[in-house]
């Protein structure tokens, strides 16, 4: 009776998601053809969760990696009785939440998907916020086996082993055929089983079609208690519509609706038995979580104040070292923060927030794609992640973070050891394209603080941040402290540090460049020369209309000085705030390859030190 009722709802699965796409004009009806026996077992037998209570923190978890599957995964969901067939029928329209590929337009995707890859990671942070708080809900991931090309799904299956993920349940649908062409190891299951094995899974191979199959294999994978699981599917892409099975060239091609009656007809008469079967004599109904734990109540989060700080004007300390205080403090009155660092933790001072939440931290090793993946599950489950690592580093992970954005997640990144001030290590450390690259996500934050107190402040404003990412870009080296303890940094703010009633021209910098900027005041003021200075903190969003008056009053002139490649930094971010507003901008900034060197000579050959501020100036006053 099982085999027969799983076997009628991965028929059902299969003809809405030939439909969906025949009607929407587009879309993967092949892929979802494969996986529709897998996706059965999993929603009507495997699965522990309450229909109803999407946000419930014991169902079960279920990732749809190969994202372009997405017609089976509404489709499940209809089967389940949450979306109807006119739901369906709205699949990749403008207003519809029902996406090409999953996105949290949709209630019940736990993150959005489709750049191949990202799942497995994902994966690995919701099965760490579930040992975490004790709950005893699975994640399920469904992988692709062309998407185990990449090196991202090698980073979470190795650390999945680490943190002995027993609560994590992989399954690959092995359907042998890519986008383009036979995938790397084709039905050669034995390849996948050794390549896993050799990360330290427990790894089960079934048919796929096979329900009982799969479903036994499940179960069995549900009882390990101390290793992930992975469960390799051997199935067929195009399975049951016999003109696109197992063939190549189908991939990404929805039938022609005037193909669709045929197509339809085709897998009536082959399912005969299938199609037969009255579901309605089969008692089924969905197996409800547990509820949640003692750990789960008590790791919610008090209060997200932080104290005010008693730093010391003057004193000097790196940024780097300070988010690392502010973190460790922030952690205390919140328990639903975690650490994620990227085996940097002595660099960028995450050591002090595992120093005194160490059940809370993660080390990631050096694999910042899976971290930034991890950081995405762990949001996902109500935590609220900083990551941190280099800023250079952080541009391996670009597509994580941009998926990150896609799907809405509240990430809090961290990058250090910024721009050519960080000296001899040389450009390779060197982020200087980090803030272009997090300024162009949507609805992202990015802010750049010059010494204790605004790192401190800012560090608390990040976590409070919920419309999107949230950046902090943090200095290598010993800056002096120049705020008050009292002092407040609103996002979107900016601080005038000088300004007098004779201005020739606004300097407006951040972090590094703020120091700059006020030894370059000293020596024009020395010149008889008066400028204004600007600490932009907050470059995304920016005060426009502070910048604006302030550069009124200064002639209508305005040098931005920034530690960042030209391109997408500080400066074109001024630019474009106040295009047409008739103000003269000039941008100093890095625009060579830089090289090793000592900091003061590397800021000195970028022409952002305090000396090429000063001449500057001068060339601009004497135009």
């Amino acid at each position: 009776m099982l085999k027969k009722f799983l076997e009628k709802k991965a028929y059902n699965m299969r003809v809405s998601s030939l439909v969906m796409t025949s009607l929407a004009g587009s879309g993967h009806p092949t892929t979802c053809l494969s996986a529709a026996d897998i996706v059965s077992v999993l929603f009507f037998h495997a699965m522990h969760y309450d229909p109803h209570a999407p946000i419930h923190p014991n169902n079960d978890r279920f990732i749809l990696s190969k994202g372009h599957a997405a017609p089976l995964f509404y489709s499940a969901w209809k089967e389940v009785g949450v979306l109807t067939e006119q739901d369906l029928q709205t699949y990749r329209n403008v207003d519809s939440p029902l996406e090409g590929h999953p996105t949290k337009r949709f209630e019940r995707t736990e993150a959005a998907t489709g750049a191949l890859g990202i799942g497995l990671s994902i994966g690995v942070g919701m099965a760490l916020s579930a040992k975490l708080d004790n709950l005893s809900f699975k994640t399920y991931v469904l992988l692709g086996d062309s998407e185990l090309a990449e090196g991202a799904v090698w980073e979470a299956a190795e650390l999945a082993h680490f943190y002995k993920l027993h609560n994590l349940i992989a399954i690959v649908d092995c359907n042998r055929l890519g986008q383009s062409t036979e995938t790397i190891h084709g039905h050669h299951l034995k390849r996948y089983e050794e390549k896993f094995e050799a990360f330290g899974w427990k790894v089960l191979t079934v048919d796929g079609h096979d329900v009982l199959h799969v479903a036994e294999a499940i179960d069995k994978a549900k009882k390990s208690d101390h290793l992930p699981v992975v469960i390799i599917a051997k199935t067929l892409k195009g399975h049951g519509v016999d003109r696109v099975e197992n063939k190549l060239g189908f991939h990404g091609k929805a039938f022609k609706k005037e193909e669709l009656n045929e197509v339809l007809k085709e897998m009536e008469e082959k399912y005969q038995k299938v199609v037969s079967f009255d579901e309605s004599t089969y008692d089924w109904h969905p197996q409800l979580p547990e509820k949640p734990s003692k750990e789960y109540e008590d790791n919610m989060c008090a209060s997200l104040t932080l104290e005010t700080p008693h730093f010391k004007m003057g004193d000097f300390i790196s940024t780097r070292k300070v988010y690392g205080q502010a973190l460790a403090k922030l952690g205390i009155g919140c328990k639903s923060i975690v650490s994620l660092d990227a085996e940097v933790k002595n660099s960028t001072f995450a050591e002090i927030f595992e120093q005194a939440h160490p059940d809370r931290f993660f080390q990631c090793f050096i694999a910042e794609q899976n971290m930034v993946g991890m950081a995405i599950g762990f949001e996902a489950r109500g935590k609220i992640p900083f990551v941190s690592t280099f800023s250079a580093f952080l541009s391996r992970a670009h597509d994580q973070i941009r998926m990150a954005a896609i799907g809405q997640a509240n990430l809090r990144l961290v990058g250090s050891h910024a721009g050519v001030s960080i000296g001899q290590d040389g450009p390779s450390q060197m982020g200087l394209e980090d803030i272009a690259m997090m300024r162009c996500l949507p609805q992202s934050i990015v802010l750049y603080p010059c010494d204790a107190v605004s790192t401190y402040k800012l560090v608390e404003q990040m976590g409070h941040y919920t419309d999107g990412i949230s950046y902090l870009r943090t200095t290598r080296m010993e800056t002096p402290v120049i705020y008050d303890n009292n002092e407040s940094f609103p996002v979107g703010g900016c601080k005038v540090l000088k300004q007098n009633s004779y201005d020739k021209v606004c300097i407006i910098a951040a972090g590094i460049t703020v120091h700059n900027a006020l030894k370059a005041y000293e020596k024009l003021q020395e010149d008889g020369i008066t400028v204004s200075v600007i600490d932009l903190y907050s470059i995304k969003p920016l005060d426009a209309k502070t910048l604006l008056e302030v550069a009124k009053k200064s002639e209508n002139r305005i040098i931005t000085v920034e530690d960042h490649y030209i391109q997408g930094g500080l400066g074109e971010a001024v630019a474009y705030a106040l295009a047409n507003s008739g103000i003269q901008i000039t941008c100093l900034a890095v625009t060579e390859l830089p090289r090793s060197g000592k900091p003061e000579e590397l800021m000195s050959l970028a022409g952002i030190d305090a000396s090429s501020i000063v001449k500057k100036v001068k060339e601009i006053l004497v135009r």
